[in-house]
């Protein structure tokens, strides 16, 4: 054993000093005969360019092999102790743990159970909602009177506008008919008195608004908010989803907000302000605190938990991350104790008095108090009688919490559209705060204020006496605003557009990096971007698409709750937003791509490279673009937008049954596939073929391969096998087997290296999962049922938000058998089934790495057909989980799950962005997804996911029509088992929940299924007859050397905009800096993987930005906000020659970066 490690060892130094010599005496000659412009030697530069890349390119393949050699002789340690051979005082879980470089460092934010889990709350609430009297969710409030005594009671009155950006009507019509006249009249009315203040939330509208408004009163805007008269909170571009955003796009939500602010304005926030969101999640808390901001209000959290949190004056405390043991996360948090952030439920609990001190229902208006109790105008008559009225209301309120602080908002939804109402509320507050003012007596002071106002008095009043805030943890989801109407609908409402939206997420993340990387580029050859490569129309088109997918980020976007005629618009932006960022990606690869630069040319019209799918409007699936093929070769561009070393299996179509592909830097044959086109279940294209290839891919490489016709029969093809079907099959240059009888109900098997599955013939369904490098063997059967919704006369039925079934789901069936097709072949092999309402495939690849140690899942959904019905795809598994699970948030952090007996079934359903997974001592399945829905465990072994649903109705939360707007729908997935035997048993336990990640095999594979290769297609050979030019030549790009750690992500390296005197820059036109994001994430230590990881692991906290970027020079490397909002000193850009950087695991760090 020793013998062979040895041997492995010195294989693995000698390839790599091999490579490392070759590349010195390069440099060597290249130091003693430096290239001359007046000699000509500058003609070569090219070529030599390309030896010293190729030169590099070994000394990455040497790293990885390292790698991979040390991490097999790990694996091969790890398995020879479980088996007997450790020491005799060293068991198997610790020679486990030993091999996992930076395990413990992932654990060790694990350990103490400081502070409140909110699971554990669950535990304790009964969820009966007795009438609680005035405050009917809650309870009655008492006080002596003179609680006041020794401190007066201190409100905050916080005028506010929310403002959707697309809901009923669209961004533009809402811009148009109401917000631009709000913003017009907050100028107006706030400079008439300085004591008026106001809160803002939305820059989309803003900055509309901005662009619209002259210099003159731009002026007064800045005075307004450098006088503290308003303030921006949150400062997202718009107030985001929390449950169906993916951590990327709110991060770059608020991003793309707080770079405007910063521009602008020259502020940044510093309290976030979300009242409409449906559920909070405390991923959205680590970004708004890494981000600046040091204190958030919510409002939608379970009433159940209002009322307990309420009851225990905990409705304040410190919002802390499950994962972390210190108080770096922590976050002051607001919970609005009340139904609503409308007037009548916030200035106490009592809404049929704090509808009387709404001044815009005064009688005669457009609004009016449903309570029969309208507001009066106070006068000198009725000032004391109005005044004390409010009072109690303050005073109630002020007993659910621990200070004699107290936050009152003021508005609602598009409110203070008239001056009128500007008036009536400022005017009649301002006379109730004056009468409290001038009578000391009632020991309480009122002022209009804003958010930061509040937090600020909050801060030093506790600070003064001494309190601290109770540390909590958790998240607040599944949201039920009255009884058992639970918001676990818009989970999956829309899943079309969820899906479009992690599309376009990737597509962004990859035209940003590719384009950053042309930049460097550009800058390296010719020393500026300009002229000759389409810069500013290139970061023009990142900015508007960073926009509209911020926009959809909004929590009647995303989570597919906005009427038909505004989700069109939504889809409409990011389908144009889709086209343009895959110009930049054009642009961006040719440059990079070129072998002589010079031959560069821009023409928007007819790219040199084409995408391999075309998209044709905006509510249909995309579709794969032909390449016709011949003698010549055609070239093929994979551009893999990960970090991490890619085995991937690639496929196109072409025009021939034959083909052969060809990597065109060693010129070697690539093990391929010719598989049919299947254009009806049982009918194959006879003109069209798909091409699928096994492409090894470098990290953020553009590798190119070469395509050309081959000989008749010379290619690999698959074989297809029909079972239960009597229609006709129509694939020609394929052999199609049908066999009958026994044969045709014996169980499918398909199996790779990694994993072998079982299927029954009758359904094509999944039902057993065995790993052949361990034997652990799992039944894991897969079913498809519906849910319906509920039937009484007066109930509520399900809708966009709401999930309320008519009970269980029931097994979906269909009267004729379906159709199940096999396919086998030598790069992929999967079973289809082709059903009425869905076509279901489980597909394995055959392929090292991770893609071959999962099964593929894919649906094709379409129930247009149907009326008040949800489809779901339910894993049926022998996993003995007992009532957890686990669900992430915002493709960030794991949850626990529990299924709480007293709970209906439509609250057990909860948000999934990427992943789910069950475990038990001895396995752990997980279910990796590229789209976000909801997602349940409602029994043990069970794990489901709402595939689409399609209500007729309203569910009466103010949308006014159902969900019918269904499309022919794709979703994606990947199912993963996992050993756990003696790899340490189960999760550590923090306040009674235990905190899990995701293996660093799940985060690869998610990786890889959330940022899968980019294909483009190089120019087609010129005509034989005729003159035309030659065809440029193209070289692969590899700028790293080397995979990144396996648990370092590259979040994103996002180019910024040029500031004023940056080089006499254009406006719009990119900085010579550019934002770098980078994510440590946690993984999980129980699990081994089954094979050899060609990454490294994390052993420390700390990074050398210079390894890992190895083949790119960083300049200035300037440590900033997650929103880059921290100033550029002087001594922060004198920068050390070697960039080491600090990560904790589950951390995001930024950067700003400028490289040479």
């Amino acid at each position: 054993m020793k013998g062979r490690s040895r041997a492995l060892a010195l294989l693995g130094g000698g390839v790599f000093c091999a490579a490392a010599l070759s590349l010195y005496r390069m440099l060597q000659l290249l130091q003693a005969t430096p290239p001359s412009p007046h000699t000509g030697q500058w003609e070569d530069w090219p070529r030599l360019q390309q030896k010293i890349d190729s030169l590099e390119r070994r000394l990455s393949d040497s790293n990885q092999l390292i790698a991979a050699v040390r991490d097999a002789l790990l694996h091969r340690k790890a398995s020879w102790k479980e088996r007997g051979g450790g020491g005799a005082n060293e068991s198997s879980t610790h020679g486990a743990a030993e091999t996992m470089q930076g395990c413990r460092l992932a654990e060790k934010n694990n350990d103490g159970p400081e502070g409140v889990q909110l699971l554990d709350v669950y535990d304790l609430l009964t969820f009966d909602n007795p009438d609680g009297g005035a405050w009917k969710q809650g309870f009655e409030i008492g006080y002596r009177g003179d609680e006041w005594a020794e401190l007066p009671l201190e409100v905050f009155i916080v005028p506010h506008s929310h403002n959707d950006p697309g809901w009923l009507k669209t961004f533009d019509d809402y811009y148009r008919d109401q917000t631009r006249h709000i913003l017009d009249n907050m100028v107006l009315k706030l400079t008439e008195d300085s004591r008026r203040k106001m809160i803002w939330a939305e820059i989309s509208y803003f900055s509309k608004w901005w662009d619209d408004i002259d210099e003159q009163k731009r002026e007064m805007v800045k005075r307004l908010v450098q006088s503290g008269q308003l303030e921006m909170v949150t400062g997202g571009w718009v107030m985001a989803d929390e449950a169906n955003s993916h951590y990327f796009s709110l991060l770059d939500q608020l991003m793309e907000g707080h770079q405007w602010l910063q521009r602008h304005l020259g502020v940044r926030p510093h309290s976030g302000w979300a009242v409409d969101p449906f559920g909070h999640s405390p991923s959205m808390a680590y970004l708004l605190k890494g981000a600046g901001l040091g204190a958030m209000l919510i409002q939608r959290v379970h009433y159940a938990v209002k009322k307990h949190f309420a009851q225990k004056q905990t409705l304040e405390f410190l919002w802390r991350q499950n994962w972390d043991s210190s108080p770096r996360s922590d976050i002051m948090c607001h919970m609005m104790p009340f139904y609503s952030y409308d007037v009548p439920h916030t200035c106490g609990p009592n809404p049929a008095v704090c509808c009387q001190f709404d001044f815009h229902r005064l009688p005669g208006g457009r609004v009016s108090c449903p309570w029969r109790l309208p507001p009066q105008p106070i006068t000198e008559q009725n000032i004391q009688e109005r005044a004390l009225l409010l009072l109690d209301q303050y005073r109630q309120k002020s007993r659910l919490f621990r200070s004699s602080i107290l936050l009152v908002p003021l508005g609602d939804d598009f409110r203070f559209v008239e001056s009128s109402e500007w008036d009536a509320q400022f005017q009649n507050y301002q006379k109730i705060f004056d009468f409290y003012n001038s009578h000391p007596e009632l020991r309480v002071k009122a002022r209009f204020g804003t958010l930061s106002d509040y937090f600020l008095s909050l801060q030093r009043r506790l600070d003064a006496e001494g309190e601290e805030l109770p540390v909590l943890r958790g998240d607040f989801f599944t949201y039920a605003d009255r009884d058992d109407h639970y918001w676990s609908g818009y989970f999956t409402s829309r899943p079309f557009y969820k899906r479009l939206d992690r599309v376009m997420e990737a597509t962004l993340r990859a035209s940003e990096i590719l384009y950053s990387l042309a930049l460097a580029e550009i800058r390296h050859f010719r020393g500026d971007a300009s002229g000759f490569f389409p810069a500013a129309d290139g970061f023009r088109q990142l900015v508007a698409a960073r926009r509209n997918l911020a926009l959809f980020q909004h929590h009647d976007a995303v989570t597919g709750t906005s009427r038909d005629r505004v989700v069109q618009d939504y889809g409409t932006r990011l389908f144009h937003s889709l086209l343009s960022l895959r110009q930049v990606l054009q642009s961006s690869a040719h440059w990079l791509l070129l072998l002589d630069k010079s031959q560069f040319h821009h023409d928007e019209a007819t790219p040199l490279l084409q995408m391999d799918d075309v998209q044709p409007v905006h509510d249909a699936l995309p579709r794969k673009t032909v390449m016709k093929i011949g003698a010549k070769p055609r070239s093929l561009i994979i551009f893999n937008p990960t970090e991490q070393l890619q085995s991937s299996v690639v496929s196109i179509f072409i025009d021939s049954p034959d083909a052969r592909v060809v990597d065109v830097e060693t010129n070697q044959p690539i093990l391929s596939q010719i598989s049919a086109v299947w254009e009806e279940p049982t009918r194959s294209s006879t003109e069209n073929f798909q091409l699928s290839f096994i492409a090894s891919l470098p990290p953020l490489s553009l590798v190119i391969y070469h395509v050309t016709r081959a000989s008749s029969g010379s290619a690999p093809r698959a074989e297809y096998t029909f079972l239960h079907s009597d229609s006709s099959v129509s694939a020609d240059h394929f052999r199609v087997l049908r066999p009958s009888g026994a044969e045709a109900d014996a169980p499918l098997s398909l199996k790779n290296k990694h994993v072998q599955i079982w299927s029954s013939p009758r359904s094509g369904f999944l039902q057993k999962l065995r790993l052949l490098s361990s034997g652990l063997q799992r039944q894991i059967q897969i079913h498809f049922l519906w849910y319906g919704t509920r039937t009484e006369a007066n109930r509520d039925k399900s809708g966009a938000y709401l999930f309320l079934p008519d009970g269980p789901a029931q097994p979906y069936s269909q009267a004729e058998p379906p159709l199940v097709r096999v396919t086998r072949g030598q790069v992929f092999s999967d079973i289809t089934s082709c059903y009425r309402h869905f076509t279901h495939t489980l597909r394995l690849y055959h392929v090292d790495g991770h893609a071959g140690s999962t099964v593929e899942l894919s649906n094709m959904v379409d129930i247009r057909s149907e009326v008040n019905r949800e489809l779901v795809m339910r894993l049926v598994s022998d996993i003995a989980n007992g009532n957890r699970f686990y669900s992430d948030l915002n493709g960030f952090q794991m949850q626990q799950r529990r299924i709480v007996g007293n709970l209906p079934l439509q609250a057990l359903f909860f948000p999934c962005s990427s992943s789910s997974f069950l475990q038990d001592s001895e396995s752990r399945l997980t279910l990796l997804t590229a789209q976000s829905q909801a997602a349940a465990a409602l029994q043990p072994g069970h794990l489901e996911v709402v595939l689409d649903r399609r209500l007729n109705q309203d569910d009466n939360r103010g949308l006014g029509q159902g969900v019918t707007d269904n499309k022919l729908t794709a979703s994606f997935y990947r199912l993963l088992l996992e050993d756990r035997r003696g790899r340490g048993g189960l999760a550590e336990e923090v306040g009674g929940a235990s905190v899990a990640h995701l293996s660093l095999l799940a985060h690869l594979s998610s990786l890889a299924l959330c940022h899968p290769p980019i294909i483009l297609h190089g120019p087609a050979p010129s005509p034989p007859s005729g003159p035309a030019p030659p065809l440029p030549k193209l070289r692969p790009f590899q700028p790293l050397r080397a995979s990144f750690p396996c648990d370092l992500h590259l979040l994103n390296l996002r180019s910024m905009e040029g500031e004023v005197g940056e080089k006499l820059l254009e406006a719009g036109s990119p900085s010579q800096e550019a934002a770098l994001l980078l994510h440590r994430k946690g993984f999980d230590c129980s699990t081994a993987p089954p094979i050899p990881l060609t990454c490294t692991r994390s052993a420390h906290e700390d990074f050398n930005l210079d390894e890992v970027f190895a083949s790119l020079h960083f300049i200035v490397v300037h440590p900033t906000s997650l929103t880059l909002l921290d100033d550029k000193s002087e001594s922060a850009r004198q920068q050390p020659q070697r960039h080491i950087i600090s990560l904790r695991p589950m951390e995001i760090s930024a950067f700003r970066v400028e490289i040479g």
